[in-house]
């Protein structure tokens, strides 16, 4: 997208949404979060933003149906935080678009895993099925990574497993046809395909359940998501409080509560091994 057209949705987005523009005073106890619809969005909703207002802060929630736009919005001032990717899309965006754009504090995430509607189990898979799978470059990968798990596909030898593309595919052993497509679209198209790839906050968000999965991922630490935010606010008050809940004693309960099947942070399984908010507490 060029930037002036980036520019202008950016500028439509400010006055929609009533989010106030980088160019004006803020008040320093309202704290925006762009997120992406579904269960991110949930987290914030159930567990920071009441731990938050506690404090004082006024939370404004903008949502998006996309991982490009408010990292955006991010850099230019109209989101003070984002909460929808891992590290490694992080940096690798940063670095493209040239972005001042720094981690924060890892958060709960909901693995990406295969499903179909079409198949009950992975050992149906037959020569010419369909896979669909995520067309950003670090959720390819992965996806890419649990196909050679599988032995469908065989990726060539010293691959790096965090920038694995479709040109590392050294033999299609199932000979499946690939098809890749914005992560958002991956569950409507669960309809037409033999089995798809989904992203854990697409997958709930649109009426999916994570224990229906046929497979799913053991995530590594460079695929838990995260809260971003322009580097220049790292040291401010707001980021230190905006961390301090997600990995408070409080937040864990939630966790635990509405969002059982997640990956946990290293923080909260540290909370865990100390006897904090166990299940049933």
């Amino acid at each position: 997208m060029n930037a002036p057209r980036r520019n202008l949705l950016l500028a439509a987005l400010t006055i929609a949404l009533g989010i106030a523009a980088p160019s004006y005073a803020k008040d320093p106890k309202e704290i925006v979060i762009g997120t992406s619809a579904g269960p991110y969005a949930d987290q914030i909703k159930l567990g920071i933003k009441p731990i938050l207002e506690k404090q004082g802060y006024k939370i404004k929630l903008v949502e998006f149906n996309d991982y490009i736009q408010p990292n955006f919005a991010l850099a230019e001032g109209s989101l003070d935080a984002n909460v929808f990717k891992h590290i490694v899309y992080l940096n690798e965006f940063a670095a493209k678009n040239k972005l001042p754009l720094a981690d924060l504090v890892k958060i709960p995430t909901a693995p990406i895993a295969i499903y179909s509607k079409k198949h009950k189990t992975l050992a149906e898979v037959k020569e010419g099925g369909t896979v669909a799978m995520p067309n950003d470059p670090t959720n390819q990968a992965r996806a890419l990574v649990l196909l050679d798990q599988l032995g469908w596909i065989k990726l060539r030898d010293k691959f790096d497993p965090v920038k694995a593309s479709e040109k590392d595919i050294a033999v299609n052993v199932k000979k499946i046809k690939l098809i890749s497509l914005d992560a958002a679209q991956l569950p409507r198209s669960l309809q037409d395909t033999d089995y798809s790839f989904v992203n854990g906050n697409y997958a709930l968000a649109s009426g999916m359940k994570l224990k229906e999965a046929l497979l799913t991922e053991k995530i590594s630490s460079n695929y838990i998501n995260l809260v971003a935010i322009r580097s220049a606010d790292k040291d401010k008050q707001f980021a230190k409080d905006l961390a301090a809940a997600y990995r408070s004693r409080e937040f864990l309960a939630v966790t635990n509560k509405y969002f059982p099947d997640y990956s946990k942070t290293e923080d909260q399984l540290a909370l865990e091994a100390s006897g904090a908010a166990k299940p049933g507490k």
